[in-house]
């Protein structure tokens, strides 16, 4: 296995064109605002154009997507007349979440925007790049299939479910991509790897992105490639996170990280911000108790629905909600340049889990901002991280949210609160109170037994007689004895004697001996 090494991560001045980019993808690029390669592209596009077997690893948010995907889009139309583009699947690229299919599709759309295909009856037709993931229905997609797929993006369980089905068909395939492939490896997607490795062609160009590179992932490249070119785009003694990125850490107590999540929020020049949590219940959490302090926020885990979690990342990348508060696994492939801090609420599992969620701020050569809120019980899991990736800040310092160094070395301005304005609804709240009072207003309230409430001027009326008080109730309303008889005045003398839940009966009316004996209240 041949291995090439850059030892810089500056943007460099080679333009794609330069590096034999088709005119029509260099356009698409141009058009959004992107002209020279990273350093993983940089080495990448040479090898990948010619056809070769590679392996690309480079951190995240180095350009790994367009290091595969301008080759892969250039070599299926290139070849097109060879093999003309039926509207099969010729090129696959495998992802492990939805998110990324969805960026990554999203991409891949925009360099191939000026690419056409041809048609059975001679026309053309732009290139077509679909993406195939779960959580969603599947008749858009077995659609969407049967119309023509030049290019899928898929996960792994959905790919196979319609491979299965006869929808998919994996045989025509000249490229095959596996991006993050550390991921898959981390949500246990590689059997399914290898069962969908099984349907493709043996002789077919394979490229493996990936931003570290374990064991099990070295042993499937040598197991599915022929030769590879192993890429890596920074020096070997580079550390694992960006270089601009800015770490900090302090120990923090759990009934208190919510407040100081809220003074980070409020740090000069805080732009787009993502919070990872562990588990699921402390995402939602997290999110209700920022969006009741006023924050735009928004969450994504796996209790959301798919079209919930799409809403939110959309809602993310627009600004339209300034704070993602994110599970590890639902923030895999959330592919956004213009993050400025990134907040660990709780701790990772492990040291690569960290530099993922690191990894979504400093991108790009832009820097960014990491706090991690250690907890007391989390102190072993942090010093174990910390001493895998040399971080040397074994012993966070005891910060609380008034703490001033906080401030100082956040730039947290002095007369920062817990609230910056009214408070707004989380998207999830919103979503139910709507459902659930969607006819407020509009139609009679009903009590429990489904029967409309009478009412009389406005006021509610119980239907019984005027001055009586339905049997059981705490009401001031007397029965229909005479002058004189005992009235329940209030709930004081209920409530003392415990009779207030108990069911009264009617009195007949009594005589004028037994009125003239009762006790005045």
């Amino acid at each position: 296995m041949t291995e090439l090494t850059s030892a810089t991560e500056t943007i460099p001045q080679t333009t794609f064109a330069d590096l034999g980019v088709r005119d029509e993808i260099v356009r698409a690029l141009t058009e959004k605002g992107i002209e020279h390669p990273f350093a993983i592209q940089e080495l990448t596009l040479p090898l990948a154009l010619a056809g070769d077997d590679v392996i690309g690893q480079a951190r995240t948010g180095m350009g790994k997507t367009f290091g595969f995907g301008v080759p892969l889009l250039q070599r299926i139309t290139t070849d097109a007349d060879a093999r003309p583009l039926t509207g099969a699947p010729r090129a696959l690229i495998v992802v492990p979440t939805r998110e990324l299919c969805l960026q990554v599709t999203e991409d891949l759309a925009t360099a191939a925007k000026y690419l056409t295909a041809g048609t059975a009856e001679g026309r053309t037709r732009p290139l077509a790049v679909v993406s195939i993931y779960g959580g969603r229905a599947y008749e858009p997609q077995i659609e969407a299939l049967q119309t023509g797929a030049d290019v899928v993006v898929g996960t792994p369980g959905r790919l196979l479910d319609l491979s299965q089905q006869g929808h998919l068909q994996l045989g025509g395939l000249s490229v095959l991509v596996l991006d993050e492939a550390d991921e898959m490896l981390d949500l246990g997607f590689l059997p399914d790897i290898e069962r969908i490795l099984r349907q493709i062609p043996v002789e077919r160009q394979a490229m493996l992105f990936s931003a570290t590179m374990p064991g099990p992932i070295i042993t499937l490249a040598r197991t599915f490639m022929n030769q590879p070119t192993h890429i890596r785009a920074e020096a070997p003694q580079s550390s694992a996170t960006h270089d601009t990125t800015e770490q900090f850490a302090f120990r923090a107590h759990a009934l208190d990280k919510v407040e100081m999540v809220t003074r980070v929020l409020q740090a000069e020049g805080r732009g787009a911000t993502m919070i990872f949590t562990r588990t699921k219940r402390t995402a939602q959490k997290v999110a209700d108790e920022l969006a009741e302090r006023g924050f735009k926020v928004g969450a994504v885990h796996g209790d959301l629905g798919q079209i919930a979690r799409e809403k939110a990342l959309k809602a993310f990348r627009s600004g339209e909600v300034d704070v993602l508060v994110a599970t590890d696994v639902a923030a895999r492939g959330i592919d956004i340049d213009d993050i400025t801090h990134v907040i660990n609420y709780q701790i990772p599992e492990d040291e690569q889990a960290y530099v993922h969620r690191i990894g979504r701020t400093g991108r790009a050569g832009k820097t960014g901002i990491a706090v991690t809120l250690v907890d007391w019980d989390e102190l072993p899991r942090w010093t174990m991280i910390d001493k895998a990736l040399g971080l040397n800040n074994p012993d966070p310092v005891e910060t609380y949210s008034n703490s001033p160094h906080l401030y100082a070395e956040l730039g947290i301005p002095p007369e920062a609160t817990g609230t910056v304005g009214a408070a707004r609804k989380s998207p999830v709240k919103r979503r139910e109170n709507e459902s659930r009072s969607s006819s407020d207003g509009q139609k009679p309230a009903r009590n429990r037994s489904g029967n409309r409430r009478r009412t009389r001027g406005g006021q509610p009326v119980s239907g019984h007689p005027a001055g009586a008080a339905p049997a059981g109730t705490n009401g001031e309303a007397a029965t229909d004895a005479g002058p004189g008889a005992p009235t329940n005045n209030g709930a004081t003398n209920g409530a003392t004697n415990g009779a207030t839940n108990r069911r009264r009966r009617r009195r007949r009316k009594p005589t004028e001996s037994t009125a003239a004996s009762a006790p005045s209240n």
